[in-house]
């Protein structure tokens, strides 16, 4: 498979290591990588507008006109399946990440051997988006990719499916959770959230980056927040 790559960092020096370590991983593990970089955030967007099939964006945070983090928010409005990693010298945007559902913080100077394993899960997600929970609902069956699941909840015994569309359905949560994967947390007895939607966690709720707000039952807090940070 073809993986198309995105390196963005106003430091050419910068961009062409990360381009390197791009195309060793690709000879290490047999992946065929295609990379362009790009100097700006304005440079890719340009780009971005002719060419939305990139898989995976490598973008440094701090650089001049717009940075990373709101680039990475731009490209989310109506892209949620690309993998998304900053490499940055800075460690103050780990917040941010939530809200774009960024994979991965690299720290400048790049390890070899963590980017060799973050670049491994990037694939590995992107394999992970092709797959569906199917929902036998009265007179049709839906196929719902899970990326588009932002969390599952019960009310009465009836089970509804939060995604591009609400479904409900009589179904115990207990067998729609097997057919889900690990970016799924159960956070109670009756609710269930993907993980890669949780844009903050308090010690009373996570809210979603489409607003909604989840309570947390007592000890979920630590819990919730373990789990985050082992899915990305």
């Amino acid at each position: 498979m073809i993986y198309q790559f995105a390196v963005c960092d106003d430091k050419a020096e910068d961009g062409r290591l990360i381009s390197q370590l791009c195309a060793q991983w690709g000879r290490r593990t047999g992946a065929e990588v295609e990379l362009e970089i790009f100097p700006s955030a304005e440079a890719f967007l340009f780009r971005y507008e002719e060419k939305k099939d990139f898989d995976i964006l490598l973008l440094d945070i701090e650089m001049t006109g717009m940075d990373g983090v709101e680039l990475a928010r731009t490209v989310r409005r109506d892209n949620e399946d690309v993998q998304i990693v900053f490499v940055t010298g800075y460690s103050d945007y780990i917040a941010e990440g939530y809200e774009v559902s960024a994979l991965h913080y690299l720290m400048k100077p790049v390890n070899e051997e963590k980017f060799d394993q973050v670049l491994t899960r990037a694939v590995s997600r992107l394999a992970r988006n092709e797959a569906f929970l199917t929902l036998e609902l009265p007179g049709e069956t839906v196929r719902v990719p899970l990326p588009e699941i932002r969390y599952l909840d019960v009310r009465q015994n009836y089970v509804t499916v939060h995604a591009k569309r609400d479904y409900t359905l009589k179904r115990p949560l207990a067998e729609l959770e097997a057919s889900l994967d690990r970016r799924f947390y159960r956070i109670g007895r009756s609710c269930i959230v993907n993980l890669t939607c949780v844009r903050r966690v308090t010690r009373a709720e996570a809210e979603l980056a489409g607003g909604e707000r989840l309570p947390l039952p007592r000890g979920q807090y630590e819990k919730l927040n373990r789990a985050i940070i082992t899915q990305i």
